[in-house]
């Protein structure tokens, strides 16, 4: 593999983590200092829901230091041990943060529902519920800020504190609700406002949950990189095709990954060494990903019969339904050999199925033949 200089894709991680510390600093920051009003508010007024929501608040500081955590692991140099990096510790701390998050809202559940077998009379007053206004103001805007600068570096830890404390100025708006409708109507409610609220955050947990464990057992390329990458292949001089792309995370924006080109059975291996090594290079440094292996397909260009054979096969192949590509096609004259590649979706009933009605088709067609035909993966198939 071409050893390629990774400056730049250092700088990148390196600003990156800078970003997603300050940021989780200023949640820490935010999260400590409404706890501490929420608590005093929350005591001094007997309300479960206030009390509650500083607990919350609390927590949320904690998934912001675990962010904080990850990101300086996660950005330790390969070793020995770890070739490939530390980056999916991204990953583990943002699953830790869907199970703070899930615990939160279970707890907050269970004391909201002893506080409805048990109730409480609240005492709110005007400060308390002005300082609980302005907790809801803060921690939407928090939340906004958190969650777009998650997005934009593509760290799910942020993404997650960032819907956690939008979830929160839910929270804190149901006291308010709460305490409007017992000033008015004298009913404490907010033994039941907190219930809800409560089941609205675990479905929250359980879905970031599912959305990080679905990233650790490694889920299909990304669509828009796996295009961007073949387009960029293909417009080499002499690439007449780029298949079965492979894309390997290691933690955001940290890829490794693999392809086939088709190439006229005119090329040397020299200058075939070279396409190579500029390919590698040139999409390192255009998409940062380092392209650990090209596999070559030759393509037939000197034998127009042979030319004309792969255009039958092709027509044979694509009279099935499913069929996304046919790839690698390679015909020899002398062995009675054809070799060709394709790629079924995975709508159709019975993918083997249609693979072996190709293979029959195929051999009716040129009996005598030596067939060859690997049915491949697109992992790129929406």
């Amino acid at each position: 593999m071409v050893k390629m200089p990774n400056s730049t894709a250092e700088e990148v991680s390196v600003e990156r983590g800078k970003i997603i510390v300050r940021t989780s600093v200023i949640g820490i920051i935010a999260n400590v200092f409404l706890a501490a009003f929420k608590a005093v508010i929350g005591l001094m007024s007997n309300s479960i829901a206030i009390v509650l929501d500083a607990v919350n608040n609390i927590s949320d500081a904690g998934s912001s230091l675990i962010t904080i955590i990850g990101t300086k692991l996660a950005g330790r140099a390969p070793d020995k041990k770890h070739p490939f990096g530390y980056g999916r510790i991204e990953y583990l701390s943002a699953m830790v943060i869907s199970l703070i998050v899930l615990y939160a809202g279970v707890t907050s559940l269970i004391e909201s529902v002893k506080q409805i077998i048990h109730p409480e009379t609240p005492e709110y007053t005007n400060i308390s519920l002005v300082i609980v206004a302005v907790a809801v103001v803060i921690k939407i805007v928090l939340g906004r800020y958190v969650k777009s600068v998650g997005l934009k570096v593509k760290s799910d830890s942020l993404v997650n504190s960032g819907e956690d404390a939008v979830l929160d100025s839910v929270i804190s708006a149901s006291t308010l609700v709460a305490a409007a409708v017992f000033l008015i109507f004298g009913i404490s409610t907010e033994a039941w406002l907190g219930a809800a609220i409560s089941l609205v955050i675990i479905k929250s947990g359980l879905e970031m949950l599912g959305g990080t464990v679905s990233q650790l057992l490694g889920e299909r390329n990304d669509a828009e990189l796996a295009k961007s990458i073949k387009q960029t292949v293909a417009e080499f001089p002499g690439v007449q095709g780029v298949y079965d792309l492979v894309l390997n995370n290691y933690g955001p924006d940290t890829w490794n990954g693999s392809l086939h080109i088709e190439v006229p059975d005119t090329y040397s291996a020299d200058s075939l060494d070279r396409m190579l090594r500029k390919i590698q290079e040139t999409v390192y440094y255009k998409h940062q990903v380092i392209l650990t292996a090209i596999g070559v397909y030759s393509v037939n260009t000197k034998d127009d019969e042979v030319i004309e054979a792969k255009k039958r096969v092709h027509d044979i192949v694509f009279s099935h339904d499913h069929v996304l590509q046919m790839h690698g096609f390679y015909l020899t004259k002398e062995e009675k050999s054809i070799r060709f590649d394709i790629v079924v979706s995975f709508d159709a009933k019975d993918r083997r199925e249609v693979y072996d009605a190709i293979l029959a088709d195929v051999g009716r067609e040129f009996p005598g033949y030596k067939l060859n035909v690997v049915m491949d993966t697109d992992f790129t198939e929406e």
